[in-house]
């Protein structure tokens, strides 16, 4: 996948045009539904299911924005169905999405999440039906859901809050299938469901992950074929949200998000840090992480990851 420069003309054109200019298909989704601890169940029906969701991702038009067919966002969804009763899935899901560097080959990962909360029914050849003002079903909910995280955290990388229009989608979500009272959307009742991932970027105390996400990668990736000394000082100076976030915030789902999708890159970045940079970086992050000694032991010595 490579960089191509016109992704951020894409997300200023998104932010100013209405909802009646054509737009074009943005994801390039990968699906894949594990089944493995699922005993018993005809195994034609996971087949459908995931030839079903496959489609919904990749053929639904989430956004007004124009993607050309070399900017698609590169993402993947990996279902581990644990149980199957009388049509209803229980199980996890994997959420990874992926985002070019500019003028290099390497891809970075600007979302890495495990929701732990994934359950919904299906019978075999049901229609997924795409909605935008209505929860047609749960499992339609889940993923319009982690479409819309995946892309208003892509357009947050390349543009100051660039995803705005898709947090507000993200919100009317998360609104319908909290009334519909099925698992995974209840605020408070989970510091980690999709309600409390929606509140990690969009409430006023932690929002600053936003901007974050625009500093790291913007300008700080970004920057790094052009200048890996300034490239890395813009990425050292994002710890600084990431601590000010877990000053109010200590249990924020946004931190863990930020680890799982940052910490082994950023062992990368300080490889080749001064002594005085990798110690700053490691003192941020050893406070937050205190359970991730290994890696960030790897920051402070300045050791390139294999």
């Amino acid at each position: 996948m490579n960089y191509n420069p016109h992704r951020l003309v894409t997300i200023i054109l998104f932010l100013v045009m209405s909802a009646t200019v054509g737009s074009s298909q943005e994801l390039n989704c990968k699906v894949e539904l594990n089944t493995d601890q699922v005993q018993g169940t005809n195994k034609s029906t996971f087949q459908t299911l995931e030839q079903a969701i496959n489609e919904y991702m990749n053929t639904n038009v989430f956004t007004s924005a124009q993607f050309a067919a070399n900017e698609k966002i590169e993402c993947r969804l990996l279902f581990t169905i644990k149980e199957v009763n009388d049509n209803v899935y229980t199980g996890d899901l994997q959420i990874q999405a992926l985002r070019p560097v500019y003028n290099s080959s390497y891809t970075t990962t600007p979302l890495n999440f495990k929701d732990t909360k994934i359950e919904f029914s299906y019978q075999e050849g049901e229609p997924l039906t795409f909605s935008k003002t209505a929860m047609e079903s749960q499992l339609t909910a889940i993923l319009n859901f982690y479409a819309y995280l995946v892309l208003a955290i892509d357009f947050d990388t390349f543009a100051p809050r660039g995803g705005e229009p898709c947090w507000d989608m993200l919100k009317q979500i998360v609104q319908m299938a909290q009334s519909s009272g099925e698992t995974g959307w209840k605020a408070f009742e989970d510091t980690k469901n999709r309600s409390a991932v929606l509140s990690a970027y969009t409430d006023a105390n932690t929002s600053p992950l936003r901007d974050l996400l625009y500093q790291y990668h913007r300008q700080g990736l970004d920057q790094m074929s052009v200048s890996p000394d300034k490239g890395r000082a813009n990425i050292t100076s994002t710890l600084d949200i990431l601590k000010k976030v877990y000053d109010i915030a200590p249990m924020s789902v946004g931190l863990s998000m930020f680890k799982d999708a940052k910490l082994d890159e950023l062992v990368n970045v300080y490889s080749k840090a001064p002594a005085e940079e990798r110690a700053q970086a490691y003192k941020i992050l050893q406070e937050i992480f205190p359970t991730e000694q290994s890696r960030l032991e790897e920051i402070k010595n300045g050791k390139q990851k294999k």
